[in-house]
C-alpha cells in the first residue's frame, strides 16, 4: 500500500507538471487548524471539538492576472495612460486570464462522536470569478480593421464565469487504522448569483475584393450569456442588497461533495489528497439568457437615388438582424462547480525531548520540522490551472506553529508565502499571506491573497 500511495502521488506530479493557478496552499495540511477540513475532509484530527468565532474563523481572499499587472497600467511615471494601455495589450497573450476568489465563514463547528469520527458542519458564503482574456477583440479595437486585412479575429476568445453562493455543508472523517483516515463532505449550494459564457464561437475578417472595396464578414457567430440574480421577471435590475438574503436555500440550488484521506506511510512521511466540489448548482431563479448566431457579410451601403425614400440604416439594421438572429429566454441552467484537486508529500524529522517522553500525545508531536510538496488543480473554462509547493514547516513550541511555502504558477515562479497558527488556552489564531517578495509594491504583483481566522479548540 506504501508504494500505491507513493506511485499515486508521483504521477499526478508528472501529469500536471506543466500546467500551473493560485490556492490556499498555505492552510493545506497545516497544523491543527479545524480549517484544513474544508480543504481535505479526510486530515486527521486531535481535538474533541471546535467553534469557529462566527464571520472571523475564516476569511479569505484570492486575485491575480497573468500578462500585465496593476503598475503597467496606473503606475505614476512619465507615460501617459493611453500609451501604458497600448503596451498592456501587447505584453497580453489569448491564454492570460484574470481570477478572483474570496470565502467568509459564517459559521463552523466540529465534535469528536467517538475514537474513530469527526463531524463538523458549517456554512459559508463564495465569490469567485474567471475570465480569459479576449486578446484578439482588443486588438481589432486598438488598431481597428484597416491594418489587419484578412485576419481573422477570434471572437470566441472571450470566456468567463462569475458567481457568488452559500453553502451549507456537513462532514466526518474515520479513522480506518493507525496509519489512514478517509473523509467525505456533503455541500448544499445555494446560489445567489451568476453570470456564464463560455465555448462560444465566431470570427470577424476583413477582405479587399476585387472592386478595391472592403469586405467584412461574420462568421460562425454563435454566442450565449447566461445570467440569474441581475434582473427580475419584468426585467427590471435588482437592488444588490436584495441578494444577501439569497445566500441560503435562494431558489437556486445545487449539491457537491468532497472526498479526502491522509496516509501516513511511517511516523515520518505522510501523503495526502483531496477532491474538492464535485456538483453543480441548477439557476432557475431570476434568469434572464441573450444568445446570438448566424453569418453576415457587409460590403458598404449603396447610396442611389431611385426616386424612392430610402432609408439605408434601418434596411441595413433588418438585413442584420435576419442574418445574425439574437433572442433572449429565461429557461434555467446548470452550472458545474470548479472542481479542485489537491494532493501533498511530506517527511517531518527532528524528535523533541521535552515531548518525547509523555505518553499521552500522537506521534506528531514529536517532530518539530517538516517539509514536503503540494499540488494542487482547479478546472477552469480553458482548461485545468495547476499550482506546485514546496513547503517548510516548523514547531517553535507546542502551541506556536509555523508554515513557509514557495510557490510556481501561472503567476509567478517566485511566490514566497508564510502562515502563523497559535493557540492560547482555547483560542486559536491563525494567519497567511502570499507573495512576500512583492508585498511592498502590491501594485507590481501579479497575484495576492491572504487567509486569516479565530477558532475555539477543546482537547
Amino acid at each position: 500500500m506504501k508504494k500505491y500511495f507513493s506511485y499515486l502521488f508521483i504521477i499526478g506530479l508528472l501529469f500536471t507538471k506543466t500546467l500551473i493557478s493560485q490556492n490556499k496552499q498555505v492552510l493545506y495540511g497545516f497544523d491543527a487548524i479545524p480549517q484544513t477540513l474544508l480543504l481535505n475532509p479526510g486530515a486527521e484530527t486531535n481535538y474533541k471539538y471546535h467553534l469557529g468565532i462566527p464571520v472571523l474563523s475564516g476569511i479569505s481572499f484570492q486575485a491575480g492576472i497573468t500578462g500585465v499587472t496593476v503598475a503597467d497600467l496606473f503606475r505614476n511615471n512619465s507615460i501617459d495612460f493611453t500609451s501604458k494601455l497600448l503596451n498592456a495589450i501587447d505584453k497580453l497573450s489569448a491564454n492570460d486570464y484574470i481570477q478572483i476568489h474570496s470565502q467568509i465563514e459564517i459559521l463552523n463547528a466540529g465534535y469528536q462522536l467517538n475514537k474513530r469520527d469527526y463531524l463538523s458542519v458549517g456554512f459559508y458564503t463564495e465569490l469567485d470569478a474567471f475570465g480569459s482574456v479576449p486578446k484578439d477583440a482588443l486588438v481589432l479595437l486598438r488598431d481597428g480593421n484597416r491594418t489587419h486585412l484578412n485576419k481573422s479575429f477570434l471572437l470566441s476568445q472571450g470566456s468567463f464565469k462569475a458567481e457568488a453562493i452559500g453553502v451549507l455543508h456537513a462532514g466526518i472523517s474515520r479513522k480506518i487504522n493507525e496509519n489512514f483516515t478517509v473523509g467525505a463532505r456533503f455541500k448544499i449550494y445555494s446560489g445567489i448569483f451568476n453570470t456564464t459564457s463560455t465555448n462560444n464561437t465566431g470570427s470577424f475578417t476583413t477582405r479587399l475584393n476585387q472592386n478595391n472595396e472592403y469586405s467584412h464578414s461574420l462568421n460562425n457567430i454563435n454566442a450565449t450569456v447566461y445570467s440569474s440574480g441581475f434582473y427580475d421577471e419584468n426585467d427590471k435590475a435588482i437592488n444588490p442588497s436584495d441578494l444577501v438574503g439569497r445566500a441560503f436555500l435562494s431558489g437556486n440550488i445545487g449539491v457537491g461533495f468532497d472526498i479526502g484521506f491522509t496516509y501516513q506511510v511511517n511516523k515520518q512521511i505522510e501523503i495526502t489528497a483531496s477532491l474538492l466540489d464535485l456538483g453543480f448548482i441548477n439557476y432557475s431563479k431570476d434568469v434572464l439568457n441573450s444568445k446570438i448566431a448566424g453569418d453576415y457579410v457587409f460590403s458598404g451601403l449603396d447610396f442611389q437615388y431611385d426616386g424612392t425614400n430610402n432609408d439605408y440604416w434601418q434596411n441595413l439594421k433588418n438585413e442584420f438582424k435576419a442574418q445574425v438572429t439574437s433572442e433572449k429566454n429565461r429557461e434555467s441552467y446548470t452550472v458545474i462547480r470548479p472542481i479542485k484537486f489537491n494532493s501533498s508529500y511530506k517527511y517531518s524529522w527532528g524528535k523533541s525531548r521535552n515531548e518525547e517522553s509523555c505518553s499521552d500525545i500522537s506521534y506528531k508531536d514529536f517532530y518539530d520540522n517538516s517539509v514536503g510538496a503540494q499540488l494542487f488543480s482547479v478546472f477552469r473554462p480553458t482548461g485545468p490551472k495547476v499550482a506546485l509547493t514546496g513547503f517548510y514547516e516548523r514547531k517553535f513550541a507546542k502551541k506556536f506553529n509555523t508554515k513557509i511555502t514557495y510557490t510556481i504558477d501561472d503567476f509567478s515562479y517566485s511566490n514566497l508565502g508564510v502562515g502563523v497558527s497559535t493557540k492560547i488556552g482555547k483560542i486559536n489564531v491563525y494567519g497567511m499571506l502570499d507573495n512576500l517578495f512583492s508585498i511592498t509594491d502590491i501594485a507590481s504583483a501579479n497575484s495576492a491573497s491572504f487567509q486569516l481566522g479565530i477558532n475555539l479548540i477543546y482537547n
